[in-house]
Parts: structure tokens; sequence; C-alpha cells
């Protein structure tokens, strides 16, 4: 008789960093049995946080003839990392569908060291760890409708995401939104330095900062109207938020801003070619 926890895919992860445990996180809310979620870490003290946090979960210090063959492989691993992974733990993994979030390594470089075409490359980012993530997804051509889904499910276990055509979308993708949270933590920043220069404690600037981030972004996210439209609304001419605005078009804000995100999106790429080599 098949068990219940049987109907469940048996997933592997190829380290248990922060975001294998968000991901993990996320799964076990949604109900997935910890019995059928294995993790490949080898550093000792991570496995013991692992361990603590989920008990039950299967935790190995290395790939070996003992991993259950799994039906989706999340490698969660450093790009600089992942070659010797792979060459490690591809012997015992079967045929699973692969799914990615490793930043800038190719989907072609893991199907010359994994011997398979079933891979999907994610971009998550970090509110993955409060469920709350934006990820960007891309799949290659022998991954199939199913194969989705199952991607799906578990990308969905920590927020939100967007599915793109091409591989150099994914480096867009990961200059916007997978390197953006440190954006939005760089304005929070200045906002707080900036509020306490003007004589607000820096905790009540902090405070103010935050509460208008969240807020601006669920009235976004909410109304359905263009960015520009919500701009103006907050835009009288002659009034405060216009001479901020004013402020900063002088000084090129936006052109700046670009220019840094496309330093992200080139940072992206070169990773790919310095480590997927």
């Amino acid at each position: 008789m098949t068990s219940p926890t049987s109907r469940f895919p048996l997933i592997t992860f190829v380290g248990g960093g922060n975001m294998a445990s968000a991901i993990l996180g996320g799964l076990v809310r949604q109900g997935h049995p910890v019995d059928r979620i294995q993790v490949i870490e080898p550093w000792d003290e991570q496995r013991a946080r692992l361990a603590q946090q989920f008990p039950g979960l299967t935790l190995l210090a290395a790939a070996g003839p003992e991993l259950a063959t799994p039906d989706l492989v999340i490698w969660a691993i450093k790009p600089q990392t992942f070659r010797e992974a792979a060459a490690a733990a591809a012997d015992f993994l079967g045929h699973p569908l692969h799914l990615s979030v490793a930043a800038g390594i190719t989907s072609d470089s893991i199907a010359r060291w994994l011997g398979s075409e079933r891979i999907v490359r994610a971009m998550p980012n970090t509110p993955a760890l409060v469920g709350l993530g934006m990820t960007g997804l891309v799949a290659r051509t022998a991954v199939t409708p199913e194969d989705r889904t199952l991607a799906e499910s578990v990308i969905r276990t920590i927020g939100e995401l967007v599915w793109v055509s091409t591989e150099a979308d994914l480096d867009a993708v990961t200059a916007l939104s997978g390197s953006g949270p440190a954006y939005v933590f760089y304005f929070l920043e200045a906002m707080r330095d900036a509020g306490a220069r003007m004589g607000l404690p820096p905790e009540v600037a902090y405070q103010l900062a935050v509460g208008t981030f969240v807020g601006a972004a669920t009235l976004a996210q909410r109304s359905g109207e263009p960015p520009q439209v919500l701009r103006e609304r907050v835009t009288s001419k002659g009034g405060t938020t216009h001479a901020a605005i004013t402020s900063m078009d002088a000084a090129d804000i936006k052109g700046l801003f670009e220019t840094a995100l496309k330093a992200a999106q080139t940072r992206a790429a070169e990773l790919g070619q310095a480590f997927g080599a």
C-alpha cells in the first residue's frame, strides 16, 4: 500500500544555506513531509542548525550510495562551488529535474556537468526568507509542462514568480529583483541617516522609512496603476514632493540607477563565464 507521504515528490537540496532554508521552510509550511526531503550539506554547524529547525530531515555530509534517487534536485550553492558539487553528486542522483538557484551559472554549464537537459534556472531574492520572495525562472527546451509545474509548486512556497524566455533575461532579473532588496536597504539607510540629520531620532526615521516602503509597495501592487501615475498623485506642483523629485531629476538619479542595474546585469553574465567554464 502506498503511504500518503510517498505521493509527494522526493526533493534533494545540494547546499543547506539561507536560500535552501527558506525553500525548506516554505515546503514544510505547505505540508510537504520532511521525510520526503534530503539535504547534502558539508558544514557540520549548518547541518546541526537544519536538524534543530527541521526534525526528521535527512542530512548528509556528502553525496553517496545512501542517497535516495530524488524527483527534484535543488542546487542552492555558491556559483564558485557548483562544478565541484555537481561532479561529486551526479552519479548518485538518477535522472531528476534540476532546479538551480545559483547566480550566473548557465544551464549549458549545468547540463554539461550533470549530463541532463531537464534544467530550470531560478533567481529568487532574500524576501523569500519571510515568504515574500520574487523569483524569475527560465527552462531548457527539454523541461516538460509537468516539470514546470513541479518547479512552480516549490518556488510558490516562498513568494511570487515570473517565467522569462532566455537566460540573458535572467541576468536582467538578477540585476532587478535578485539584487533588488539591497537597493531598498540602501535607500532605507539613506532615509534613516537623512532623517537623523534633520533632527529625528534614528530609530524613528528608520521606522518611518520602512513603513513608507512597505505601504508604497503594497499600494503599487494593489492599485494596478503605472508607477508614474501613483507618483504624480503625490506630487503637487510647488509642493514638498515636487521639490524632492525636481532635485533628484537634476541629479539624474534615474540614469545613475539604470547604470547601477546594468553593472549588476553585466556581473551576472561574468559570473557565468568565470565559474561555468
